[in-house]
């Protein structure tokens, strides 16, 4: 695992989701600064991180993240997608690290039937589930119009695009399935401190993550709030930086508040 740091002292630290990396966060930072502490980490498999052939679980995933994070004091948590899962779980085994919580388009599907009938009411969205031809496409795309990416997704960050060929199709499609299709994060939810607090930041329109779960999930949580994004998809982040940098920073003010 390939930590990025900016800073120390109860940093912000940033996890990605499927095929992203630390670039997903920091290209656009230099347009929208952050303005405290910040560490990015490349997930297992993904980006400048070992890639080893093997199944991407749960427990392997975690494992990882706190060899990596073990050293670190109380920190925050920011996540999106994969890595807002994977950042949930991690507060949920780790509660004296974890200050707070960010998740960003969080995918809370409970089970892999209702992430599949979710999936397939969208164009080519039946795809992905089926494990064989999702890893089949995943390979295509890497290895035969990779390069072209950024000439085809014209409505992200040139960075984002060329990093979408930065895993391998284990690591993509077993934590796919391990993380997102087979895990009910609603128990691991209920396993978070109440000290911990949670923010989500959902985009209404997220055809990837419905906004509906994620409302419902939040609604049953103490100390957890959810801000609403318009027009952002699954990419709230890249699409309108500024709310989401400014929902952050009120998060993290009133957190420190007395």
């Amino acid at each position: 695992m390939s930590p990025k740091k900016a800073s120390a002292d109860e940093p912000l630290v940033f996890l990605h989701g499927l095929g992203g990396t630390t670039r997903y966060w920091t290209c656009m930072l230099d347009r929208a600064p952050l303005g405290r502490p910040a560490i990015f980490v490349d997930l297992l498999g993904f980006g400048d991180s070992p890639r080893p052939w093997c199944r991407y679980t749960v427990d392997r995933h975690i494992a990882t993240l706190h060899n990596s994070l073990a050293s670190l004091g109380p920190i925050t948590l920011i996540g999106h997608s994969l890595g807002a899962a994977l950042a949930l779980i991690y507060a949920s085994r780790y509660p004296e690290q974890v200050r707070s919580l960010v998740l960003i388009s969080l995918p809370c599907f409970h089970d892999k039937k209702r992430a599949s009938k979710w999936f397939r009411h969208m164009p080519g969205g039946w795809i992905f589930t089926n494990m064989v031809i999702a890893a089949l496409v995943c390979m295509f795309t890497r290895r035969v119009i990779g390069h072209l990416l950024p000439l085809i997704l014209t409505d992200y960050p040139r960075e984002v695009a060329e990093d979408l060929v930065k895993h391998n199709a284990m690591s993509s499609i077993t934590s796919l399935w391990n993380i997102l299709y087979r895990r009910d994060l609603t128990n691991d939810a209920q396993e978070i401190s109440p000290n911990i607090d949670v923010l989500c930041i959902h985009a209404i329109d997220d055809d990837t993550a419905p906004y509906a779960e994620t409302a419902a999930l939040v609604g049953k949580m103490e100390n957890w709030k959810i801000r609403q994004i318009d027009g952002a998809r699954h990419h709230p982040w890249l699409l309108n930086t500024q709310a989401c940098l400014e929902a952050i920073k009120d998060f993290c003010d009133r957190r420190r508040a007395p």
